[in-house]
Protein backbone atom coordinates (compact mmCIF):
# COMPACT_ATOMS: atom_id res chain seq x y z
CA UNK A 1 0.00 0.00 0.00
CA UNK A 2 1.55 3.42 -0.60
CA UNK A 3 2.46 6.08 1.55
CA UNK A 4 -1.17 8.49 1.84
CA UNK A 5 -1.43 11.52 3.09
CA UNK A 6 -4.60 13.50 3.58
CA UNK A 7 -5.08 17.71 2.91
CA UNK A 8 -7.72 18.83 4.80
CA UNK A 9 -9.99 21.09 3.58
CA UNK A 10 -12.42 23.58 4.63
CA UNK A 11 -15.51 25.05 3.32
CA UNK A 12 -16.80 28.47 4.01
CA UNK A 13 -19.47 26.57 5.11
CA UNK A 14 -17.02 24.81 8.11
CA UNK A 15 -17.58 21.33 6.76
CA UNK A 16 -14.47 19.52 6.21
CA UNK A 17 -13.39 17.38 3.25
CA UNK A 18 -10.16 15.16 3.82
CA UNK A 19 -8.27 14.59 -0.27
CA UNK A 20 -6.63 11.47 -0.11
CA UNK A 21 -3.21 12.37 -2.11
CA UNK A 22 0.52 10.57 -2.50
CA UNK A 23 2.53 11.29 0.47
CA UNK A 24 5.03 12.45 -2.09
CA UNK A 25 2.37 14.96 -4.23
CA UNK A 26 0.13 16.71 -1.10
CA UNK A 27 2.17 19.33 -0.66
CA UNK A 28 1.97 20.40 -4.14
CA UNK A 29 -2.24 20.61 -3.99
CA UNK A 30 -1.98 22.40 -0.82
CA UNK A 31 0.32 25.07 -2.36
CA UNK A 32 -2.20 24.75 -5.42
CA UNK A 33 -4.77 25.63 -3.38
CA UNK A 34 -3.04 28.44 -1.70
CA UNK A 35 -2.43 29.81 -5.30
CA UNK A 36 -5.80 29.51 -6.10
CA UNK A 37 -7.10 31.49 -3.25
CA UNK A 38 -4.86 34.28 -4.16
CA UNK A 39 -5.74 34.87 -7.31
CA UNK A 40 -9.75 34.33 -6.49
CA UNK A 41 -10.08 38.19 -6.15
CA UNK A 42 -8.47 38.99 -9.44
CA UNK A 43 -11.09 36.63 -11.45
CA UNK A 44 -13.90 38.86 -13.02
CA UNK A 45 -16.33 35.84 -13.97
CA UNK A 46 -19.76 35.43 -12.72
CA UNK A 47 -18.63 32.26 -11.85
CA UNK A 48 -15.95 32.33 -9.84
CA UNK A 49 -15.96 29.35 -8.03
CA UNK A 50 -15.69 29.09 -4.25
CA UNK A 51 -12.93 27.02 -2.93
CA UNK A 52 -12.41 25.54 0.27
CA UNK A 53 -8.98 26.35 2.11
CA UNK A 54 -6.32 23.73 2.83
CA UNK A 55 -5.93 24.02 6.76
CA UNK A 56 -3.28 21.01 7.37
CA UNK A 57 -1.65 18.14 5.81
CA UNK A 58 -2.79 14.59 8.05
CA UNK A 59 -0.87 11.28 7.50
CA UNK A 60 -2.86 9.01 9.24
CA UNK A 61 -5.96 8.85 9.25
CA UNK A 62 -9.31 7.12 10.30
CA UNK A 63 -12.67 8.88 10.07
CA UNK A 64 -14.87 7.97 13.28
CA UNK A 65 -18.13 9.69 12.37
CA UNK A 66 -19.50 10.67 9.13
CA UNK A 67 -19.21 14.68 9.44
CA UNK A 68 -16.53 14.71 7.16
CA UNK A 69 -16.18 14.09 3.29
CA UNK A 70 -13.18 11.75 1.82
CA UNK A 71 -12.53 11.82 -1.65
CA UNK A 72 -9.49 10.53 -3.76
CA UNK A 73 -7.23 13.26 -5.16
CA UNK A 74 -7.11 12.32 -8.62
CA UNK A 75 -10.71 12.77 -8.49
CA UNK A 76 -10.76 16.05 -6.83
CA UNK A 77 -7.88 17.56 -9.10
CA UNK A 78 -10.28 16.36 -12.04
CA UNK A 79 -13.09 18.42 -10.46
CA UNK A 80 -11.04 21.07 -9.61
CA UNK A 81 -9.82 21.41 -13.55
CA UNK A 82 -13.55 20.95 -14.77
CA UNK A 83 -14.37 24.04 -12.38
CA UNK A 84 -11.79 26.50 -13.45
CA UNK A 85 -12.20 25.26 -17.18
CA UNK A 86 -15.64 26.45 -17.15
CA UNK A 87 -14.93 30.12 -15.49
CA UNK A 88 -15.42 32.12 -18.36
CA UNK A 89 -13.33 34.73 -17.49
CA UNK A 90 -12.87 37.85 -20.07
CA UNK A 91 -9.70 39.73 -17.51
CA UNK A 92 -7.51 37.43 -15.85
CA UNK A 93 -5.16 34.76 -17.75
CA UNK A 94 -6.82 32.20 -16.33
CA UNK A 95 -4.93 29.48 -18.52
CA UNK A 96 -1.83 30.16 -16.22
CA UNK A 97 -4.23 28.96 -13.38
CA UNK A 98 -5.49 25.63 -15.29
CA UNK A 99 -2.31 25.37 -16.17
CA UNK A 100 -0.97 24.61 -12.19
CA UNK A 101 -3.95 22.37 -12.29
CA UNK A 102 -3.35 20.26 -15.38
CA UNK A 103 0.51 19.76 -14.20
CA UNK A 104 -0.63 18.55 -10.81
CA UNK A 105 -3.51 16.14 -12.42
CA UNK A 106 -0.34 14.86 -15.06
CA UNK A 107 1.64 14.39 -12.12
CA UNK A 108 -1.11 12.37 -10.31
CA UNK A 109 -2.02 10.50 -13.56
CA UNK A 110 1.57 8.87 -14.03
CA UNK A 111 1.38 8.51 -10.19
CA UNK A 112 -1.24 5.75 -9.97
CA UNK A 113 -0.52 4.57 -13.31
CA UNK A 114 2.99 3.44 -12.02
CA UNK A 115 1.19 2.08 -8.29
CA UNK A 116 -0.86 0.11 -10.55
CA UNK A 117 -3.97 2.17 -9.69
CA UNK A 118 -5.63 3.46 -12.41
Amino acid sequence: MPDMTHVLLQRADGSLQFVEMPASHAYQLTALNLRLHKELSKLTADNVPALPRAVAEVGGLELVEGAAERIGGMDYVNALEATFAAVREGEYPLVSLLTEIRALQAQLEQWYEEEGLL
